[in-house]
């Protein structure tokens, strides 16, 4: 198991953003069926797609966010991909295990240990829905918790926007986890089409870092996101994942995904 990865922090990541000018993650949300018509559709061929992605996009992302359900459902072999993806992605960019974990006790404790440090990403998504000891195994290592916040689905309308005397109820979800960690080793998840209410949020939690992904095919405005969501050490990781990985289906699909991502990348710095 990889073990030997160099964590990445907050600290470090502010840096990379500085230096590459971008706040970019990208999603490897690598779906076997939708892998460039000259490979054949095989778990072989998602790790060659993977490493040519990584590969081109690297000069523009600071972020690679690894969806583990896309892996898993391979079992042991999905695993190995998984773990091989992540050796792949080079030690100064941030790592994001987009599992959405969260449970209470010894169960909480193995999710955190199985990503955190026996596959070593720098972080994992989080679901607060069981409250604080389903989120307290994620801060017990020098790593980052990204929690849930307000999501972009049509299913967030059922829970996420009830309003109570004290608000809606994603913005007590963030105002309580953040009492439970640090801007340091909390991290909250905010739809990009959720733009609107970002700089509410952004007035909760004024210097922790926002997940955003939907920016791209799922029609987030990069634009918005941005000018409601920066704070002065950017706080942000944008994240393109089909509108990156999939900007081809031919030979050419690295060469297109590296294009999409100094697209985005340019637009970034043109905001920072």
């Amino acid at each position: 198991m990889p073990q030997n990865k160099r964590l990445v922090n907050t600290q470090e990541l502010i840096r990379q953003i500085r230096a590459k000018k971008s706040y970019l993650c990208v999603g490897l949300d690598t779906d076997i069926e939708r892998l460039p018509n000259h490979l054949p559709k095989t778990t072989d061929s998602i790790l060659a797609f993977n490493k040519a992605i990584i590969e081109a996009t690297y000069p523009y992302a600071v972020c690679y966010k690894i969806n583990t359900a896309f892996y898993e459902q391979y079992g042991a072999e999905g695993w190995n991909i998984m773990e091989q993806t992540l050796e792949m992605i080079p030690d100064e960019c941030f790592t994001i295990a987009d599992a959405k974990r969260g449970d209470i006790g010894n169960t909480g404790k193995m999710y955190a240990k199985a990503f955190l440090k026996n596959m070593s990403f720098d972080s994992i998504t989080v679901s607060p829905y069981m409250g604080q000891d389903s989120v307290e195994p994620f801060l017990a290592y020098d790593k980052v918790a990204i929690v849930l916040g307000l999501t972009s689905n049509k299913g967030s309308l059922d829970f996420q926007h009830i309003t109570s005397e004290k608000g809606p109820v994603y913005e007590e979800v963030i105002r309580k986890v953040a009492t439970w960690g640090t801007d340091e080793n909390l991290m909250f998840v905010v739809g990009a089409t959720q733009a609107e209410k970002l700089k509410e949020i952004r007035a909760i939690v004024p210097n922790h870092f926002l997940l955003v992904p939907g920016v791209g095919s799922q029609g987030g405005s990069l634009a918005e996101v941005s000018a409601n969501g920066l704070n002065s050490n950017c706080g942000l990781l944008v994240n393109s994942s089909r509108g990156i990985i999939y900007a081809s289906s031919g030979e050419d699909f690295a060469e297109r995904a590296a294009e999409e991502a100094q697209k985005l990348q340019i637009e970034m710095e043109s905001y920072l």
